[in-house]
């Protein structure tokens, strides 16, 4: 499964150096606007102990983690919606990615030029955040527009849609994101092919700085939703990596032997023979049945024989809801 979080943010916020600390991967990261033009993208591996744990405990040959895609997107600026500073390939670049990591600066460093000379968080917040809320506004106005002739002759999925549509439009003209029109799962699959900027989970990601003054935030937002990080100093990148996890909900089987122990990224809620796909997509349809433990219970049992004969090993079929952590074996 191919998930990936784009880093966004004003011009010198950080996200490029949080990049390269992230991805250990060459980007410019030069102290000037504009200086990432084209986005790059990095696979970053997702922490997680168990994987280490059963790998060694299967003496397998090969250990794969989990991982995680990050995109670095060039910085927006304001008025980006009407195209200012490169705005509208920005904009593209950011409805290509399932999530946005909002990166967001809050310290004082004078050889760090910030593109309003002065450093203020939440008015940085407001700024990135009303473009996409101004983008969004646009391509929900020429729906709406769009689906008129439908929508007077009667046409019932038509007249949903504009219901759904007009809800957001309410919520983007007060100037907040469209995620804050709480839309069902049936309500959001009926607009995605709009792929609006502000129904994209987000994360805000505090860079701080050790060397430097930072200002404190009083943060409007859930705490389940900002992560402190210091990418000079290398800090905070586990919390972030486990939480952009999360925030595009996913979660992690895993599967262990001789050959090789690996986590596996499926979707929270996936259904066993859903979850198999992520090992080939035959798995779906030619479920038989799933050998199901849970990954500490297999290392206390010491092995597999043992956590069988302590019944620990269960059975499972296809309407097996598979959970964080579950080591799976696939019966086709």
């Amino acid at each position: 499964m191919s998930l990936s979080i784009g880093i966004v943010g004003l011009p010198n916020v950080g996200k490029s150096t949080l990049f390269n600390a992230l991805t250990k991967k060459s980007v410019p990261a030069e102290n000037y606007p504009f200086c990432t033009i084209d986005p790059s993208v990095g696979i970053v591996p997702v922490p997680d102990e168990r994987v280490g744990l059963l790998s060694e405990f299967s003496k397998s040959v090969k250990t794969i983690p989990a991982v995680i895609e990050f995109v670095d997107i060039a910085g927006l600026v304001e008025g980006a919606a009407k195209g200012e500073g490169l705005g509208n390939k920005f904009l593209t670049n950011i409805r290509e990615v399932d999530a946005i990591a909002h990166v967001v600066r809050t310290f004082k460093d004078d050889s760090v030029i910030h593109v309003a000379n002065k450093v203020n968080p939440l008015d940085d917040i407001g700024i990135i955040n009303l473009e996409l809320v101004l983008a969004d506004s646009e391509i929900v106005s020429k729906r709406i527009a769009n689906i008129q002739k439908d929508v007077k002759k009667g046409n019932k999925e038509s007249i949903a849609e504009e219901v759904i549509l007009k809800k957001i439009e309410k919520v983007l003209e007060g100037g907040h994101l469209a995620i804050d029109a709480d839309l069902n799962e049936e309500e959001k699959f009926k607009i995605k092919s709009l792929n609006l900027l502000t129904l994209k989970p987000m994360l805000y990601v505090l860079n701080v700085s050790e060397a430097n003054e930072n200002i404190d935030v009083n943060f409007p937002h859930r705490s389940d939703l900002w992560v402190k990080i210091d990418p000079v100093f290398e800090k905070g990148f586990d919390d972030l990596i486990k939480k952009s996890y999360e925030l595009l909900g996913l979660e992690t089987f895993l599967t262990t032997g001789e050959d090789e122990t690996r986590a596996w990224t499926i979707k929270i809620g996936s259904t066993a023979p859903v979850a198999g796909m992520a090992i080939h997509t035959d798995f779906k349809d030619k479920f038989i049945r799933a050998e199901v433990i849970n990954w500490k219970d297999l290392l206390d049992s010491g092995s597999y024989g043992n956590a069988r004969a302590k019944g620990l090993v269960r059975t499972e079929g296809k309407e097996y809801i598979v959970k964080d952590g579950d080591v799976i074996e696939f019966k086709i």
